[in-house]
């Protein structure tokens, strides 16, 4: 039976994570920050929800920095959220915090007045938003573009190469729904909030050999 391990640092909806990835037959699912138990699982889900800082605090407390690293290079990785920022090179949230630098870019605040249509959109974004997919990768595996996912941000990704943009989402700006590059897949919504097909992505995760 595969594992899929959940990497616990305090900062993510971690047991709906869990909850989800069950449901959709994902095998032996481990909640966990053991280091031991994350280097032996077959895949790995990297989660968050809060403030960048305290994350990246933990993370670096608990000295998952590095594992992150590792095990996202060589086997399926999933950054959910919080999680997808964290793999970027830096985040203005908090007065500026360094992140993990895997993906080429950075976090930015939405804005005080962000508009679309001449309407004044509250901030956090938070609520269905439809992705585009920007590339044909295995995770969009019976997912239809522009399909809506559940979405809770108040800071977006600006990739600094096109290439890794897998999807998009507009809010009244264009901001980076999901990247990939390798192994490594990450998305700024929730797919275990995003009913059908958030499901129907974890269940490409779990079925997904890494190569694209």
């Amino acid at each position: 039976m595969q594992s899929v391990a959940v990497i616990d640092y305090g900062m993510g909806n971690l047991h709906s994570v869990a909850k989800a990835l069950e449901h959709v037959g994902a095998g032996r699912v481990l909640v966990t920050r053991d280091p031991g138990l994350i280097r032996e699982a077959d895949r790995v889900v990297f989660p968050g929800v809060g403030a960048i800082r305290d994350c990246m605090a933990e993370i670096r407390r608990l000295e998952l920095d590095a594992l992150v690293r590792e095990v996202s290079a060589d086997r399926p990785f999933l950054g959910i959220c919080v999680g997808m920022q964290a793999l970027l090179e830096h985040s203005e949230e908090n007065g500026g915090v360094d992140c993990l630098g895997l993906f080429p870019g950075q976090v930015r605040f939405f804005g005080r007045h962000l508009q679309e249509d001449g309407e004044l959109l509250k901030v956090p974004h938070m609520g269905w938003n439809e992705v585009s997919q920007t590339m044909a990768h295995p995770l969009w595996h019976s997912i239809p573009d522009r399909g809506r996912f559940y979405f809770v941000h108040s800071y977006c990704v600006e990739a600094t190469l096109p290439h890794q943009v897998a999807g998009t989402g507009r809010y009244g700006r264009p901001f980076a729904a999901a990247l990939a590059e390798g192994s490594r897949f990450a998305v700024q919504f929730h797919p275990e909030k995003s009913h059908t097909l958030g499901l129907q992505l974890l269940q490409n995760f779990v079925s997904w050999d890494g190569r694209w």
